[in-house]
């Protein structure tokens, strides 16, 4: 594993909800369906995916709006998910 990869990874790792939900991005996609996909409470979602955002793993695709945000996982979020999914 990439030593840049290693502490994002150990991150997600440590948390259950963060792992499905790292899991659950593999496309763009909004946090009502990421609950939908994962069961998980939406303001969970919300705060892991800030802090997402926050450690780079994932992005905003339309910060601006207040409804409907879109998030995708960045290059290094998608090299942290393929290591979930070996």
């Amino acid at each position: 594993m990439n030593k840049n990869v290693f502490e994002p990874y150990k991150w997600v790792y440590r948390g259950k909800q963060r792992k499905a939900i790292i899991i659950a991005l593999d496309t763009a996609k909004t946090p009502t369906k990421l609950k939908e996909d994962t069961n998980i409470k939406v303001t969970n979602i919300s705060d892991v995916l800030i802090a997402m955002v926050d450690m780079k793993l994932a992005k905003c695709l339309n910060p601006k709006d207040k409804l409907g945000r879109f998030y995708e996982l960045t290059k290094l979020g998608k090299e942290v998910r393929k290591e979930f999914l070996r």
